[in-house]
């Protein structure tokens, strides 16, 4: 089915106080979407967005709309850059498109898709909307979120937060935040010195508890910093800082661990060894106030903590062949809404994160999506 894609432009006013993104005019937050809409009419509107991604043209989005479904590709203000990212500000946006979908275009029913990093952020949102109870950011900083709800949550190739994440993707081996150079062999997994797959269970446990330890070093560290800052500076006091080795999960070296179907020795980005320090590694370039809302163990948009307050329908989608959003996110994803209307989970056998060149996947994902849909009466 063929669709019209139309660019979308929404400016709000807020209070300037940090200024988190570069350019722009005070106080005036902009954020653009891409509008696909099929020919035949439809009350129901499918709305992406990740926290930092631009999804116009990735491929599950455009499978949706030539299946009829009408889709939004939403973006936040961050595009494309998370370095001073807030995740409650980015829940404020989201609910700024859901509104638009309903008060301008016209939509009766509004259904989150959360694919990839959007996943966490569409049950944080749903959360709040239905009964908001954070008050301010985890770096203490007051935030007032009135947010639509939505109809439905679906949970595509996603994970359970961005802090989860790299909790699970830090290298546990860097001694030192201010000198990368400084690592313990034993727990580099790109050293030879330390185990080589596969892992033992008692290695795996280790690791994961010295993951943990490290992140809870760095929020330690920043929250310390950030309150130093503000006494001295004020309150818009700020500092941005590099975070070094943040892709080293035990998972790319060795398919038995979280085992799927996909490709040992790589990750979603190429080679882990290279992209744990390089440039575009995950959380690599951030703020302080940025690590606590999104980085942080101590982030609200957590599916683990949001997703039990879900009570309407979810479907999680996972891909088998995934090397960004492994198994155990999908159980974890699906385990954590008890108290949905209702919850499906499916799994695309074979599909890579993306379905990048795997159109017959791409086709089996956007049947599950719309069959879903009409079974939940949300076409």
């Amino acid at each position: 089915m063929s669709f019209q894609r139309i660019p979308l432009l929404i400016a709000f006013r807020e209070a300037v106080g940090l200024r988190d993104t570069y350019g722009g005019i005070d106080g005036v937050v902009a954020c653009q979407a891409h509008h696909l809409k099929p020919e035949t009419p439809s009350d129901t509107i499918l709305v992406f967005m990740h926290p930092m991604g631009i999804m116009h043209y990735l491929p599950l989005p455009g499978a949706l709309a030539a299946a009829g479904c009408h889709v939004l590709t939403a973006v936040s203000r961050y595009p494309n850059n998370d370095s001073a990212l807030i995740m409650e500000k980015v829940a404020i946006d989201l609910g700024r498109w859901v509104a638009h979908c309903r008060e301008v275009l016209g939509y009766r029913k509004v259904v989150l898709a959360g694919w990839s990093g959007g996943g966490s952020l569409a049950l944080f949102y749903q959360a709040e909307a239905a009964a908001p109870r954070v008050t301010q950011t985890p770096a203490g900083d007051a935030i007032s979120l009135h947010l639509p709800p939505a109809d439905g949550v679906m949970l595509l190739a996603a994970h359970v937060s961005r802090a989860q994440t790299l909790t699970e993707w830090l290298d546990p081996s860097v001694l030192d935040e201010n000198d990368p150079t400084r690592r313990d062999p034993a727990w580099n997994l790109y050293d030879p010195a330390c185990p080589q797959p596969p892992y033992s269970a008692d290695f795996l446990a280790e690791y994961s508890a010295r993951q943990v330890q490290r992140s809870n070093r760095i929020t330690h560290w920043a929250l310390n910093t950030l309150a130093n800052l503000k006494a001295r500076e004020g309150p818009h006091a700020e500092r941005a800082f590099v975070v070094h080795g943040t892709m080293a999960a035990p998972c790319w070296l060795d398919p038995a661990v979280d085992p799927n179907d996909r490709l040992a020795g790589r990750c979603y980005l190429g080679d882990p060894r290279l992209i744990n320090d390089s440039p575009g590694g995950l959380a690599r370039f951030t703020t302080l106030r940025s690590w606590l809302s999104q980085w942080s163990l101590d982030s609200h948009a957590c599916a683990l903590k949001a997703g039990p307050r879900i009570t309407v329908p979810v479907l999680v989608v996972g891909n088998t062949a995934d090397d960004a959003c492994t198994p155990s996110h999908t159980r974890r994803l699906y385990d954590s809404v008890p108290n949905a209307a209702s919850r499906e989970r499916h799994d695309v056998q074979g599909a890579t994160h993306y379905y990048a060149f795997q159109p017959d996947h791409l086709k089996t994902a956007a049947g599950i999506v719309t069959d879903w849909l009409g079974r939940q009466g949300l076409v």
